[in-house]
């Protein structure tokens, strides 16, 4: 069977998943939960073999493939947060009387199949396919070539606790050949939204071959701009963590503003030599303005505010940037004019993340301009319908000036 087909059916069960009560689809995420748990030593020994074959790999993607039980109990717990969250479905976000007897309702409903492609980390898999189960999705997933082995043990665990749980077949389905993505991308009849996560030159090429809607970002160049007015210590303690908690992630900082009054006291707290676990780079220019993903961090003196707000919109890359001030004044005016999806005062880029943010974790973090926007969770996987109930109302009436609209919400 090929992809096309494999979509097709996914379309279908996607139909049936939507129409399905909340309770089923929350008992699904507790089997689906209990199954994990239970098949964890089958799960870890697939996830070594994926460490092993990608020993020569650097340390942070390492750290993103690598998944053992803490990984294990952070999903665990992100699915049973997921079951404690309303229902996104059926929703009534307006009601609306146009005419005695002629009413409007919108109410939201789930998007169809969504189709994400992924990095290299399994517990991208067990978040993506829970929030679409929870949100009435239907998901076709293709994880990094590296996690082969851990993407096809979790597909298994939480695809045959779905259907036992009265899941339809076929509602959600493993991709692992890449050559299969360029067919995927062309099933604009049955997948409704593709979130393609990578480099920048692997989402333009999805952008450019596709017809189905594109959401996601890029890159992940977050910065951290420290002020004038900075608390030094707690800036050591935010840089340090938005830099150093986990450097694989998108949300990272990768370049360091620092206001020119202070730079000198503050770089004389940062950790430097050869100890130290970040290698702080002295900005040359724009091409050291990257994601690094990596223990590396760009570092520019800036003469104000101004200053930093203008290179964070020249060079960022509208995902998630912070400043460090005791001036709320100055911290106001960075958050109005910071052109992107996350912007804090005196917190780590790191909260960006949907579990953080009590979504129920994510299936991405898009930094385009139309929502959803930023980390994406249940409310970023549902859309919404119109529909109207009658009694033998026609347009002619109204056209006419027989009848008019009266307009009342309920």
């Amino acid at each position: 069977m090929n992809y096309t087909e494999k979509a097709r059916l996914v379309k279908e069960a996607s139909l049936q998943l939507g129409a399905s009560p909340a309770d089923l689809r929350n008992r699904a995420l507790e089997a689906i939960a209990e199954a994990l748990t239970a098949d964890k030593e089958t799960i870890f020994t697939a996830n070594r073999m994926d460490l092993e074959a990608g020993k020569d790999l650097p340390r942070p993607i390492l750290g993103r493939l690598k998944f053992d039980e803490h990984k294990l109990d952070d999903v665990v717990k992100g699915i049973r947060g997921l079951t404690g969250l309303d229902d996104p479905l059926r929703r009534v976000l307006l009601q609306r009387e146009l005419d005695e007897g002629l009413t409007l309702t919108r109410i939201t409903c789930p998007i169809g199949v969504i189709g994400v492609i992924f990095e290299s980390r399994p517990d991208a898999l067990v978040q993506i396919s829970t929030l679409c189960i929870k949100s009435g999705n239907g998901a076709i997933l293709k994880g990094g070539s590296e996690a082969r082995h851990t993407n096809r043990a979790l597909f298994e665990t939480i695809y045959n606790a779905g259907i036992s749980a009265g899941l339809p077949a076929h509602f959600m389905e493993l991709v692992e050949e890449r050559a299969a993505i360029d067919e995927l991308i062309k099933c604009s009849d049955s997948i409704d939204l593709l979130i393609p996560r990578g480099s920048n030159a692997f989402v333009r090429h999805i952008m450019d071959n596709s017809d189905i809607p594109v959401m996601g970002h890029a890159a992940g160049i977050c910065h951290v701009y420290v002020d004038k007015d900075a608390d030094l210590d707690m800036a050591v303690r935010v840089i340090m963590d938005a830099k150093t908690q986990y450097v694989a992630a998108c949300n990272a900082a990768e370049t360091l503003l620092v206001h020119e009054d202070i730079a000198p006291a503050l770089l004389a707290r940062l950790p430097q030599g050869p100890d130290s676990p970040v290698e702080f780079i002295t900005a040359r220019g724009e091409e050291d303005y990257v994601e690094y993903l990596d223990y590396k961090m760009t570092v520019k003196t800036v003469r104000d505010v101004m200053e930093a707000i203008r290179h964070i919109n020249h060079y960022g890359s509208h995902h998630t940037d912070c400043i460090l001030t005791s001036d709320p004044d100055t911290a106001a005016l960075f958050q109005d004019l910071v052109d992107s999806a996350g912007v804090y005062w005196n917190a780590s880029t790191r909260f960006a993340d949907g579990y953080r943010y009590g979504f129920g974790a994510e299936v991405g973090i898009s930094t385009g301009k139309l929502p959803p926007r930023g980390p994406v969770g249940l409310d970023g996987l549902v859309t919404y319908k119109y529909k109207l109930k009658g009694n033998g109302h026609i347009v002619g009436d109204y056209a006419s000036g027989k009848k008019e609209f009266h307009f009342r919400d309920f």
